[in-house]
């Protein structure tokens, strides 16, 4: 396989590597580039989002051109729920707005299956967004991946 075609830290997952994927991946959404974000997906990932299905990596970079045109000034933070050889499970929330100005902060879970090279397989996820006011915003970094010192999830009381 080539070398974009593996994705480190491997499976079997230990705390430190579980937790070093689920920062990968929040700061590769966090670009909100669908075919960089793509390429972390084996070609065949097969994928529920909300009420969604997605199959194959050009199904999910048209799916993340989509949301991201559609869910402005994004901004993620990810967290380890928990994990075992090639599964991890994480919590999240993103905030956005909408084109006509109104914030959001959608709250999820996600359950992932890595194959051997550290390429997700499978990823099924559970959203729900909740309609905030601007001065109810907590992710403030600018646009990209979220500040080391930025507080997470727990930190948050999210």
């Amino acid at each position: 396989m080539p070398a974009t075609e593996s994705r480190p830290p491997f499976p079997p997952f230990n705390a430190q590597t579980a937790v070093q994927k689920v920062r990968a991946a929040e700061d590769g959404w966090n670009s909100r580039d669908p075919q960089k974000v793509a390429l972390a997906y084996t070609p065949d990932t097969y994928w529920r989002n909300r009420a969604e299905f997605v199959n194959g990596r050009a199904a999910v970079e048209a799916f993340l051109t989509r949301k991201w045109a559609r869910e402005l000034e994004y901004r993620l933070i990810k967290e380890l729920w928990a994990f075992t050889d090639d599964r991890i499970a994480v919590r999240f929330a993103y905030e956005w707005r909408d084109d006509s100005g109104n914030w959001f902060r959608s709250y999820g879970n996600e359950n992932w299956v890595f194959d051997d090279n550290g390429l997700m397989r499978q990823r099924f996820a559970c959203i729900n967004d909740l309609p905030i006011d601007a001065r109810e915003r907590l992710f403030h970094w600018p646009q990209g991946r979220r500040p080391d010192d930025h507080p997470g999830l727990s930190e948050l009381g999210l």
